[in-house]
């Protein structure tokens, strides 16, 4: 009743001002004064910066209020692209940009509900499988992959490891525009060998990071061929186009692209087993892995990493910077993810991030899916006292997983007792890694040094 009353007073309080303020009838205020009323009569308390408020009117303002603060807070706000968000503390609440990737768990159990309204069948979901996988590769700009350039990959010398090898290599995916990466090759190749992509997340270092340093060496020992490779305007891409540019739509696409590009390569290996390809990355790599999953029919096993979830659709415009989630109706992360089904996928999750619900929530739905198939295979290992990261213990169920899928030797990183051990692996300086030179003074003349000209090239590509 006394949200009502509330609700009430605050419009009749500011109805006859706002007459006077406004002979268009537009009941205009300030913001930055409508927030502040908010907070005296709702008894909130708003952490607002100025930047986001400070000379901006909001028509109809007192008309917007109604019993429920976060309802008035979200008409109020909704008009500058604002929102609120809880703010460690009972009736404390941060106003900031709107994150279209971000839901409530209400938000996402109801997406979730919606999708699974859509099939009920086997028949149904693989008529809308088919549609998200057209979808996809049209909404990345991929439905008509460019021609691959004419030339050889730039190598660096084989690094021996202790049952490994490293060896750097720079692929030329469109004219003049490089990826580059680190391959990690067993000591002993015999016979064929799987392949896993590793694409790497928004983690410190980038490629160099220790865990994803750690992540493919221990996939080698085991007896695959692991590479490690830099996401768009990071590492050694940033020789060619802007670290800003990273947040352009076209990161996601020119990521996709590297990938499909270097799998081309590693699969042109006498050695390499075509039929026990693997993937796996972890925060913005598992989103890759998840839209790598979707693109390419070759992958056969996937472990994406404290990443699926139905209330984060990424963030990051190399992940989400494409209408990827709007395909087919709106889709979202847990789907995609489903449609890799009937082949093997691990969701690794953990209790201290967005994946916190993947349990009780996302894995559910996830399996739904995978029941329409005999003896399809999807698990969940969730950590609820880990945190955002690929450490020991998510490396842990991934080497078991990709163990059982791809024939890997386990015995390699887990010693008699079981217990993980990676004491082999050695983490390098990131120069060792490099290929163009501790400065980028190898980089080919031919480079494209400019996002401009990269754009300009993959329009060329794509119209021939």
């Amino acid at each position: 009743m006394k949200k009502i009353t509330i609700f009430f007073c605050l419009i009749m309080i500011t109805f006859t001002c706002a007459i006077a303020q406004n002979s268009d009838n537009k009941f205009a205020r300030p913001l930055k004064d409508v927030l502040k009323d908010i907070e005296q009569e709702y008894n909130v308390k708003l952490r607002i910066s100025d930047k986001d408020v400070e000379g901006k009117i909001l028509n109809y303002a007192n008309w917007r209020f109604r019993a429920d603060v976060e309802e008035t807070l979200k008409n109020v706000l909704a008009p500058f692209d604002l929102m609120a968000l809880p703010d460690n503390g009972e009736n404390k609440y941060k106003i900031e940009e709107f994150r279209y990737h971000r839901r409530t768990v209400e938000e996402g159990k109801e997406t979730l509900d919606y999708l699974a309204s859509k099939y009920s069948t086997k028949d149904e979901w693989q008529q809308r499988q088919a549609k998200l996988k057209q979808c996809v590769k049209e909404a990345v700009r991929l439905n008509h992959m460019p021609t691959s350039p004419d030339s050889k990959p730039i190598l660096t010398k084989i690094r021996k490891m202790n049952g490994y090898t490293v060896q750097n290599i720079a692929l030329e995916v469109l004219p003049g525009f490089y990826v580059c990466g680190s391959i990690y090759r067993p000591a002993k190749i015999k016979g064929k060998i799987p392949v896993v992509l590793c694409p790497n997340g928004h983690f410190g270092n980038g490629r160099y990071n220790k865990d994803i340093q750690t992540r493919c060496a221990g996939l080698a020992r085991m007896g695959a061929m692991a590479i490690n490779y830099d996401l768009f305007a990071w590492g050694e891409s940033v020789l060619q186009v802007d670290p800003k540019t990273h947040r352009k739509s076209l990161a996601n696409t020119i990521q996709a692209l590297n990938s499909i590009r270097l799998l081309d390569y590693l699969t042109s290996f006498k050695y390499a087993d075509t039929t026990r390809i693997g993937i796996t990355g972890g925060s913005g790599g598992g989103s890759h892995s998840i839209l790598m999953s979707v693109l390419d029919d070759r992958i056969d096993v996937s472990v994406p990493t404290v990443m699926m979830s139905s209330i984060h659709y990424g963030g990051c415009p190399c992940e989400s910077g494409n209408p990827i989630h709007l395909c087919c109706g709106g889709t979202n992360n847990v789907e995609l993810a489903g449609v890799f089904a009937p082949k093997p996928q691990l969701i690794i999750s953990d209790g201290g991030d967005w994946t916190s619900n993947v349990p009780e929530l996302e894995f559910p739905y996830l399996k739904r899916i995978y029941n329409f198939y005999d003896n399809a295979v999807v698990e969940n290992v969730h950590l609820p006292k880990e945190h955002h990261d690929y450490g020991p213990l998510k490396r842990t169920a991934m080497y078991h997983f990709m163990a059982k899928h791809l024939k890997l030797d386990e015995s390699k990183v887990f010693n008699k007792e079981g217990e993980l051990d990676e004491s082999a692996i050695t983490v390098e300086d990131e120069n060792a890694m490099k290929v163009f030179g501790d400065n980028g003074e190898k980089l080919p003349k031919t480079a494209i040094r400019s996002f401009d000209v990269l754009a300009k090239e993959f329009e060329s590509a794509i119209a021939q």
